[in-house]
């Protein structure tokens, strides 16, 4: 197992030619869970686009626009936690501290 998260940690890849990104593999079970988070998201802002087409009272849609908000906390909170563990830490290991100060920004965007 641990030689598995080694081997996928290794296939971050570097910047990419056509669009200056990196990339990153991501495990089937990440990419699952983070797109299964992502689906009830997407069904729970389809349910507030259909509230309002009713004309549900606002504060009954203000409360489903706070559960959506909740929910994107959480998927944040997951792929920053598999962004440490996985890009982060291989990076430091490989003698890379800039990700350090990528990360820094990246959490005062995510703080604002």
């Amino acid at each position: 197992m641990n030689e598995e998260m080694s081997e996928n940690q290794n296939e971050i890849q570097e910047t990419s030619e056509e669009n200056q990104r990196q990339t990153k593999f991501r495990s089937e079970e990440e990419f699952k869970s983070l797109m299964n988070r992502l689906n009830r998201i997407e069904g729970q802002v389809k349910g507030i686009k259909g509230m309002l087409e009713k004309n549900v009272y606002c504060p009954d849609i203000l409360i489903q626009v706070s559960a959506v908000n909740a929910a994107l906390n959480s998927f944040n909170k997951e792929m920053i936690g598999n962004h440490i563990k996985t890009c982060v830490s291989q990076h430091v290991r490989d003698g890379d501290d800039s990700v350090i100060d990528e990360l820094v920004e990246t959490l005062k965007h995510l703080m604002r």
